[in-house]
C-alpha cells in the first residue's frame, strides 16, 4: 500500500511539474522523489534512470516520474531488507 501511496505522490510531483510548463532535468527530478522517499522512511530502495523502451518494460506501479521530454523513465523498487 505504501509503494501505491509513493508512486501516486511522486506521480503528481511529474504531473505538476510539466503542468507548469517546467521541464525537469532527470537528475533533479530523481533528487526530488528520493526526498519525498526518504520523507516516507522507506529504509531500502532504488531509484534509477531508464530509456523510455526499458521504462515500459517495468510495471506501471514502479514508474515514478518521466524526464527529457518523456525520453527517460525514473524506475522505484522497493527493496527487501
Amino acid at each position: 500500500m505504501k509503494r501505491f501511496v509513493l508512486a501516486v505522490i511522486c506521480g503528481a510531483v511529474a504531473t505538476s511539474a510539466l503542468a507548469a510548463g517546467e521541464i525537469k532535468d532527470c537528475k533533479e527530478l530523481k533528487d526530488e522523489i528520493e526526498v519525498k522517499i526518504q520523507a516516507n522512511a522507506v529504509p531500502s530502495y532504488t531509484l534509477e534512470i531508464v530509456s523510455k523502451e526499458e521504462g515500459e518494460k517495468h510495471d506501471e506501479a514502479m514508474r515514478v516520474g518521466t524526464c527529457d521530454n518523456g525520453s527517460k523513465i525514473i524506475i522505484y523498487q522497493k527493496n527487501n531488507d
